[in-house]
C-alpha cells in the first residue's frame, strides 16, 4: 500500500469519526461524545500530515460516480493535497477546542445537542469543500456551511436582531453564488466537465474568473457584500469563533486558491483581486478603530483580514494566502473565546468602555486576548508575522498597484492601533465594571481550549512556514528600509495608539452617538434604502403608468368612447327631426308587419 493511498484512508476515517455521533444525536451525552469525536479525529489527521512532512509532497485522487446526465457525468471527486492535509488538522484542532468551551458555554442551553450537531455539520461541510476535487462536490460543502451559518447565526431565533442577521448572512452569499453558478454553467456548456484537473488546463476566461471572484467576495465578506460578517456577531460567541476562524469566511479565499493557475494568467482578474483586497482591509479597520463593541472589533479585524489574503492572491501569491488562513485560524478562534468569556464574566457588557482592569481579575483570558491581538497585528516571531509580513513583502517587491500597496499599509497601521485599544480598554487601566461583577476562570473547559490556541497562536506560524515552504522560497532581495517596512509601520502605530489610550481614551463614553459616516450600520442603510427605495418608485413608475394609461384610461374612457361611438352615430342619422321621414317609416315598418 502506497503512502498517499494510506493517507487518502486515514483522511476517509476521520471523516467517520467525525460522522460516527451524528447517529445517536438523542443521546444525552451526544456534547461530550461530539467534542471527543473531534478530538480524536485531530490526532488521526495528524498521520497524513506526517506522511506529507516525510515526502515533501502529497497528491491523491479519487473518483466516484453520482449522477450520469448523458452528455455529462457527474463525479464525487476527492482530492488530497498539501492545502487539504495541511488545513484539515487545523480545523480540527481549532474545531476542537471551541466545542470544549462550547460545553462550558452553553452547558443551561437545554438544546445544547442541537448545537453540538449544527456545529458538527459545519464542520462536515467546510471539510468536504477542502478535500472536492471538482467543482459539484466543492458547491455541496459551500451550500453547506451556507446553510448551516444562518441556523447558528440565527440560534437565537426569537431575537429580531439575530433573525435578521441571519436572513442578511443567507441574502448576500445568495448574491455571490450567482457568480458561482454563472462560472458553473459556463463550464458545463464550453468544457463539459467541472473538474478541478480539466478546469486548470483551460485558456482563462475573464467573465469565468470574475464569476468566481464575486463567489469569493460574497462568502470572504469583501468590500461591498461585508455588512453580514459584523451582523453575525449575534449568534452564540462559539459561533463566531468557528465562523471567523477556520470555515465559512475563509471559503472564498480558499475557492480562489484553488484555481489560481486560471487567476495567474489573468492580468485583470489578478488586478480585480488586489484592488478588491486593498479597498476591503483599509475599509474593515477604519471601522474597527471606531467600534466600542468588543464581538465587533473582533469581527472587522476579520474582515480585514480576509481583505489581505486576496491582496495575497492578486500578488499571484495563493500559497502565502493559505498560510495566512492557517495562522489566522489560532489567533482569531482566540480572541472570540477570550471575548465570549469577558462578556459573560461582565454581565452580558460588551462596551469596552464599561471594561477595565481584567489583567488581575482574569490573567490567563487578558494574556491570550493579548497574545492574538500581538499576533494580529504581526508582532514579530508570533504566528501572524510570518504570513502577515510575508504578504506585504511580496507586495513592496511585485510590480504592483502603488495604490493598493499604500492601502494595505494603512490599513496594517490601523490594525495595530485598534489591537492596542482593545487591549487597553479591556485588560489595562482601572475597573470599570460592576462590584457585583464575579470572575472565574478555574475551569478546565476554559483554560484548556485558551492554551491550546495561545500555543497555536505563538509556534503555528513558525510550524506551517518549515513544513508548506521548502518547494516556495520568499526570501527576497530588497533593501533593510523595505524589509523593515511592515514592522516600522506596526510599531509606530502601536506607540501612537499607546500616548492616544493615555489622553483621549481614558475619557468615560459618552451619551451623543457617533456621527453616521463613523457607523458601519450607514453603509447598511446607504446600500439597503437606496436599493430598496429605487425599485420601489421604480415598480410605483411602472405600475402607476400602467393603471393609468392601460387600466384606467385604455379600458376606461377610451374603451367606452369607442365602442359607443359608432351606435351613436347610427342613432344620431335616425334622428333628423322630418315628419316625413318618421311616417314614411312607420308605413314600411307596418306594411312588412303585415305581409310577415
Amino acid at each position: 500500500m502506497s503512502l498517499f493511498l494510506l493517507a487518502f484512508l486515514v483522511t476517509v476515517l476521520v471523516i467517520w469519526t467525525i460522522t460516527c455521533p451524528l447517529m445517536h444525536t438523542q443521546s444525552p451525552s451526544f456534547h461530550l461524545d461530539a467534542k471527543t469525536a473531534v478530538k480524536n479525529a485531530f490526532f488521526i489527521s495528524l498521520i497524513p500530515l506526517s506522511i506529507f512532512i516525510s515526502q515533501g509532497q502529497a497528491d491523491s485522487l479519487s473518483n466516484l460516480k453520482w449522477l450520469d446526465l448523458e452528455v455529462h457525468t457527474l463525479t464525487t471527486s476527492i482530492q488530497l493535497d498539501k492545502y487539504s492535509i495541511i488545513f484539515i488538522p487545523i480545523a480540527l484542532l481549532v474545531t476542537w477546542s471551541i466545542l470544549e468551551f462550547s460545553v462550558w458555554y452553553m452547558q443551561i442551553d437545554p438544546n445544547i445537542n442541537q448545537f453540538f450537531k449544527y456545529l458538527l455539520i459545519f464542520l462536515l461541510a467546510m471539510i468536504t469543500l477542502v478535500c472536492a476535487g471538482n467543482l459539484f462536490l466543492l458547491f455541496i460543502g459551500w451550500e453547506g456551511v451556507g446553510i448551516m451559518s444562518f441556523l447558528l447565526i440565527g440560534w437565537y431565533h426569537t431575537r429580531s436582531d439575530a433573525a435578521t442577521a441571519a436572513l442578511q448572512a443567507v441574502l448576500y452569499n445568495r448574491a455571490g453564488d450567482i457568480g458561482f453558478l454563472l462560472a458553473f454553467c459556463w463550464l458545463m456548456k464550453n468544457a463539459q466537465s467541472v473538474h478541478l484537473l480539466t478546469i486548470l488546463s483551460l485558456p482563462p476566461t475573464t467573465l469565468l474568473l470574475l464569476g468566481f471572484i464575486a463567489a469569493a467576495a460574497s462568502k470572504s465578506a469583501q468590500f461591498g457584500l461585508h455588512p453580514w460578517l459584523a451582523s453575525a456577531m449575534e449568534g452564540p460567541t462559539p459561533v463566531s469563533a468557528l465562523l471567523h476562524s477556520s470555515t465559512m469566511v475563509v471559503a472564498g479565499i480558499f475557492l480562489l486558491i484553488r484555481i489560481h493557475p486560471l487567476l495567474s494568467q489573468n492580468p485583470t482578474a489578478l488586478t480585480v483581486c488586489l484592488c478588491l483586497g486593498a479597498a476591503s482591509t483599509l475599509y474593515a479597520a477604519t471601522y474597527a478603530l471606531t467600534q466600542n463593541d468588543i464581538k465587533k472589533i473582533i469581527a472587522y479585524s476579520t474582515s480585514s483580514q480576509l481583505g489581505l489574503m486576496m491582496v495575497a492572491i492578486g500578488l499571484n501569491s495563493p500559497y502565502l494566502a493559505f498560510f495566512h488562513i492557517c495562522t489566522h485560524a489560532f489567533f482569531k478562534a482566540m480572541l472570540f473565546l477570550c471575548s465570549g468569556f469577558i462578556i459573560h464574566s461582565n454581565n452580558n457588557e460588551q462596551d469596552i468602555r464599561k471594561l477595565g482592569g481584567l489583567q488581575l481579575a482574569l490573567p490567563l483570558t487578558s494574556s491570550c486576548l493579548s497574545i492574538g491581538s500581538f499576533a494580529l497585528m504581526a508582532m514579530p516571531f508570533l504566528a501572524g508575522f510570518y504570513s502577515k509580513d510575508a504578504i506585504i513583502e511580496a507586495a513592496n517587491t511585485s510590480y504592483v498597484n502603488s495604490t493598493a500597496l499604500l492601502l494595505t499599509l494603512i490599513a496594517t497601521a490601523f490594525t495595530a492601533v485598534y489591537s492596542m485599544r482593545l487591549i487597553f480598554f479591556t485588560s489595562m487601566s482601572f475597573p470599570r465594571t460592576k462590584p457585583t461583577t464575579t470572575h472565574d476562570e478555574n475551569d478546565p473547559l476554559i483554560m484548556k481550549p485558551l492554551a491550546r490556541l495561545a500555543i497555536g497562536s505563538i509556534l503555528a506560524g513558525l510550524l506551517i512556514f518549515c513544513i508548506t515552504f521548502p518547494s516556495h522560497p520568499v526570501t527576497h532581495t530588497m533593501p533593510p528600509h523595505m524589509k523593515l517596512t511592515a514592522l516600522a509601520v506596526t510599531m509606530f502605530a502601536f506607540f501612537i495608539a499607546h500616548d492616544l489610550a493615555a489622553t483621549s481614551w481614558t475619557t468615560p463614553p459618552s451619551i451623543s452617538s457617533s456621527p453616521k459616516m463613523l457607523n458601519p450600520s450607514f453603509f447598511n442603510q446607504v446600500i439597503h434604502r437606496t436599493s430598496a427605495n429605487t425599485t420601489l418608485n421604480l415598480a410605483g413608475q411602472i405600475m402607476g403608468h400602467l393603471m393609468d394609461s392601460l387600466l384606467l384610461k385604455k379600458l376606461g374612457p377610451d374603451l367606452v368612447e369607442h365602442t359607443q361611438l359608432q351606435p351613436t352615430k347610427v342613432t344620431r342619422m335616425s334622428q333628423t327631426g322630418l315628419i316625413k321621414t318618421y311616417l314614411s317609416a312607420l308605413f314600411i315598418t307596418l306594411t312588412i308587419t303585415i305581409l310577415l
